[in-house]
């Protein structure tokens, strides 16, 4: 009889037991190693530290990273201060040393370029939590009251700024910081160090002339446009600046602040008067409302460069229509420390302030080489503001047709074909053709300095000029680069 044969299915149930144990072992051994090499990768981005936000490095030296946003965490947590510099790219350019000078103490530039006061507010709080700060100056530039965008708000690195370790993750397992590291080595042995004093400044990239400005301003111009249709109301700007700026005068009684209004070039002024007015009026509503809201707290100074024509009308300043040269930064810096009464802002001088903006805005007038001129027009003893004015190299004014006819009580008609303006008033017609120095009064040849100009779709004419021959009475006075075109009736 043979033996009974077991059955196959038992030999198979067998064999998946240890093969069931061996891959459990593997599988543990994978999550042993992966964990290990996780914290051991960590550890060495803790012990590395690029960004110096763990500790300062010790036994290389460093190379800060240009992207503001993850490097300032690290200074403002380990580095030594009292003074801290808050603001945009309009803060770059500060020397340090400059403000240690001016403000006394020993400072750290924290800007960040195309910044918002919420991201403001970020820094400054991580810095000011650190109980080190005494003094703050802060570049209040209006639009970084704007809100942030959702993309902006998605990148933001929060996990830098709040006290959660175990968020820092995104930090140990982020290879560009393996490759700042490298840098930082290879910078250490070739002898190239970076330092402090200069760390994000963009002075000496950058390129300082009239042609930049004005080429920026054709493109600016073109752009608010747009964002005048996306304008916010002052309210949501008030409700940011309680928010991310008067909530820290609150919380830091004991901490100084030094608010500043930067200068742009008066031409940011004149693409916002132009092309986005909302804007424009906005921002002086908000100049004095920020004035009111500072003045409420003692360890608060507000000081205005805005209206400094010697800076703002000088292009040569500028690289953009915003952006003035380090110089202009050391002359704030000095203004602020010697607390010049001529930019300190006060119940009294606010108004005033304004209406000098005001006046400066709707006054700026530009020549075909970049000059730029305070030119004020009276029209029977009141003040006539242009959105649109040239001059000629000669000095004369040049102003749109319609504006023109409008200033001067006349009737305008234009002849496309002959390209050819034709004013009148009951006394007199004057016919003006582009390009022809020759105008006709009244039928009668009368000469002309510069003929009509056609730019960016618009007809030019030379006021004086016009209103002399349409009968007014004309003056004009010149100081320096100030001029005063004075229009009384016939």
């Amino acid at each position: 009889m043979f033996p009974q044969q077991k059955p196959d299915f038992v030999a198979n149930l067998i064999q998946p037991s240890g093969f069931h144990s061996r891959s459990k072992r593997a599988v543990g051994y994978f999550v042993f190693f992966t964990v290990t090499l996780a914290v051991l990768m960590a550890l060495l981005i803790i012990f590395l530290d690029p960004l110096q936000f763990y500790h300062r490095s010790t036994w290389y030296t460093p190379v800060f990273s240009t992207q503001e946003r993850y490097q300032n965490p690290g200074l403002a947590k380990n580095y030594d201060y009292d003074t801290i510099i808050i603001g945009t790219s309009m803060t770059e350019n500060f020397l340090p040393s400059e403000v240690d000078k001016s403000l006394g103490g020993k400072t750290l530039k924290l800007s960040i370029e195309g910044s918002t006061v919420e991201e403001h507010y970020k820094v400054a709080q991580l810095a000011l939590k650190s109980g080190k700060v005494k003094k703050v100056l802060w570049g209040l530039d209006y639009f970084s009251l704007k809100d942030v965008t959702a993309e902006d708000k998605q990148n933001f690195p929060d996990y830098l700024y709040d006290d959660k370790w175990w968020n820092d993750y995104k930090y140990w397992y982020n290879s560009s910081v393996y490759v700042q590291f490298a840098v930082s080595l290879k910078n250490m042995y070739l002898g190239q160090a970076n330092d402090l004093e200069h760390l994000n400044n963009w002075n000496d990239e950058s390129v300082f002339s009239k042609a930049h400005v004005l080429k920026s301003y054709n493109d600016q111009s073109a752009s608010e446009a747009y964002f005048g249709l996306n304008e916010e109301d002052t309210p949501q700007l008030q409700q940011r600046f309680d928010t991310y700026i008067n909530q820290l005068l609150i919380d830091y009684p004991d901490v100084q602040f030094y608010f500043y209004y930067p200068p742009y070039s008066i031409m940011r002024q004149l693409a916002w008067y132009n092309t986005n007015p909302k804007r424009y009026n906005n921002q002086l509503e908000m100049r004095k409302w920020m004035f009111q809201q500072f003045e409420q707290h003692s360890n608060a100074r507000l000081y205005d460069f805005q209206s400094e024509a010697q800076w703002t009308f000088n292009l040569d300043l500028y690289k953009d229509i915003s952006h003035h040269n380090e110089q202009v930064n050391s002359w704030i810096a000095e203004a602020i420390g010697r607390d010049d009464s001529t930019y300190r802002v006060s119940a009294d001088n606010i108004e005033p302030l304004n209406n000098t903006l005001i006046s400066q805005t709707t006054s700026a007038t530009i020549d075909k080489l970049g000059n730029v001129y305070a030119y004020d027009i009276r029209i029977k003893d009141k003040s006539f503001p242009l959105t649109s004015r040239v001059i000629q190299g000669d000095g004369e004014l040049f102003v749109t047709a319609t504006e023109a006819a409008l200033a001067l009580e006349a009737t305008l008609t234009w002849d496309s074909i002959s390209k050819t303006a034709i004013l009148a008033n009951k006394q007199q017609k004057l016919e003006m053709t582009v390009g022809n120095n020759i105008a006709k009064v009244n039928g009668k040849e009368v000469p002309m300095t510069n003929p009509l100009l056609l730019t960016a779709g618009r007809t030019m004419l030379p006021l004086q000029f016009v209103a002399d021959q349409l009968g007014w009475k004309t003056t004009v006075h010149i100081a320096g680069a100030a001029y005063l075109l004075t229009i009384d009736s016939p």
